[in-house]
């Protein structure tokens, strides 16, 4: 049986295990937010980063890429990687990818996620919203074993734009983190 893996975070550009076919396109129902704590990767438990998680919204799309893995050892190396970099998100969902905008049935079902929810009890790295401004300024200061925070989120906007993809809560957030970077420059 194949997998497949939706990547809408650092997956899209880190991949760090091996796959058969890359393919871009959407889940329909959550949004990209940056209301994950990252304490691991991209801060530290005195400082978390943040990254992104999927939230549930109505009418919404989130495009990404599914990864397709058919070999049985490629599967089980993946999915070991997988549990250990994606620790920090309590929820593992299967979701329909689509393709076409158009399309009312889903190119591929099945498609494996992880989420970070919002339930606190289960997800004690969640974050939750916030101002713009507050979200961009934790992400200018944090930074974690995998390298600034801004990092991940310039790689993000800039792997999401080579799909064709302008997500307006990463760009918005990009443009706030240059702005107070260079404010902080200024002084």
């Amino acid at each position: 049986m194949v997998m497949w893996v939706f990547g809408y975070g650092s997956l899209i550009w880190k991949t760090g295990f091996n796959f058969d076919e890359r393919v871009v396109g959407f889940i329909k129902g959550y949004r990209r937010v940056f209301y994950q704590g990252s304490t691991d990767h991209r801060g530290t438990p005195e400082y978390p980063g943040r990254t992104a998680t999927l939230e549930p919204a109505e009418g919404e799309v989130c495009w990404g890429v599914a990864y397709k893995i058919s070999n049985e050892e490629d599967k089980e190396v993946a999915l070991t990687y997988l549990e250990v970099r994606e620790k920090q998100y309590d929820q593992k969902a299967y979701v329909d990818f689509f393709t076409d905008t158009t399309a009312t049935t889903p190119a591929i079902s099945g498609v494996m996620v992880y989420i970070g929810s919002s339930d606190k009890k289960l997800n004690k790295n969640y974050l939750g919203p916030a101002s713009l401004e507050d979200i961009a300024k934790q992400i200018v200061h944090a930074e974690g074993p995998s390298g600034p925070n801004r990092d991940y989120l310039f790689q993000l906007e800039l792997a999401l734009l080579g799909l064709g993809c302008k997500d307006k809560h990463v760009i918005d957030l990009a443009n706030e983190v240059r702005r107070i970077l260079s404010e902080e420059e200024m002084k």
